[in-house]
């Protein structure tokens, strides 16, 4: 009888051990976010896919739903008209955003360094910037993507008056392989300078952080500022950024692996050339999402602002924060 009631008195402490010091999402309902991407699915977004292909999310009491904009320029637009928790976009873009009023915030990185490139075809006579001179160079944007290209091509002496400049809209690549510009500015060296190898061509890139421009993060989380005054909000993004941080350590870890589930799931990729843009992409994703870099920050805001692309001066909270300590 004495026996019984070790062991009953036991199971009664045992639950109630698990009631107390069990996690607080395990006993309640999913958070959902909601995560409007840059653009249609791809490789650069692989740390989110592990995330919720390996049960991260899930595993920090969330409920993520990935959704692809219908055009690029979208989803800073849906976060600040409260219709989405997050969204992916570039940080040169949202600095603009921010001078035009919108009341986001970054939180996080998708990638922490720049992707954008200048590209040429290895086999050719360019060899250096300088070789630039009198050639043409295809773009599919202005404003901070030609005030990159004016940076590099000072660095070497020259003026965007000494190249000409041609707007092949969004076939950059298709410009470049049919010989109708010698270089395109704007390519992203994980997708453009892939696909150039995988037509059987030499690819010569010139980097913007290399060559007078700061380094910057390519793609970066954003929120309205509004969510994060709310604690469960708040603490759900912080969750969040939690999950990604274990989702970009095993994609590390297990490229492969992971690459095998994404095809699979996303069968329209499942080609030869995106599993290289996959491995490609690889070094560039943040190993911590939610660590953000200050002095980085600093020196793009100053070299949007000294180039007339900005006006205001406004203090670096009003850009990023960190809310994981």
């Amino acid at each position: 009888m004495k026996k019984f009631k070790r062991i009953n008195n036991f199971l009664i402490f045992l639950g109630l051990f698990f009631l107390v010091f069990a996690p607080a999402h395990a006993q309640s309902k999913p958070q959902k976010l909601t995560v409007v991407l840059d653009w249609f699915i791809n490789p650069d977004h692989a740390p989110l896919f592990v995330a919720e292909d390996q049960g991260f999310f899930k595993e920090q009491g969330l409920e993520v739903t990935l959704i692809s904009p219908a055009d690029s320029s979208d989803p800073p637009k849906l976060v600040a008209a409260e219709k989405a928790d997050l969204a992916i976009t570039y940080e040169p873009e949202f600095i603009d955003q921010i001078e035009q009023g919108l009341p986001l915030i970054t939180i996080g990185t998708l990638i922490d360094q720049p992707l954008n490139c200048l590209l040429l075809l290895g086999e050719g006579s360019i060899r250096t910037l300088a070789d630039l001179k009198n050639k043409k160079i295809g773009s599919s944007s202005g404003g901070i993507k030609i005030l990159m290209l004016k940076t590099m091509l000072q660095k070497q002496g020259l003026a965007l008056r000494d190249i000409e400049l041609i707007n092949v809209r969004h076939n950059l690549l298709q410009a470049l392989l049919a010989r109708k510009v010698d270089a395109i500015s704007g390519a992203m060296r994980n997708i453009e300078a892939q696909e150039l190898e995988y037509y059987g061509h030499k690819a010569l890139l010139f980097f913007p952080e290399k060559n007078g421009i700061p380094s910057y993060s390519e793609l970066i989380f954003v929120v309205n500022k509004k969510s994060l005054h709310n604690p469960n909000t708040r603490l759900s993004l912080q969750h969040f950024l939690l999950a990604l941080e274990k989702a970009a350590a095993y994609l590390k870890k297990h490229p492969e692996t992971c690459w095998q589930a994404f095809s699979k799931k996303y069968p329209a990729l499942n080609n030869p050339l995106n599993h290289q843009a996959w491995s490609a992409s690889l070094p560039y994703f943040a190993i911590h999402p939610g660590k953000l870099s200050p002095p980085e920050w600093r020196a793009f805001i100053a070299f949007m602002r000294q180039n007339g692309l900005i006006k205001s001066n406004r203090p670096l909270s009003d850009y990023m924060t960190e809310i994981l300590t």
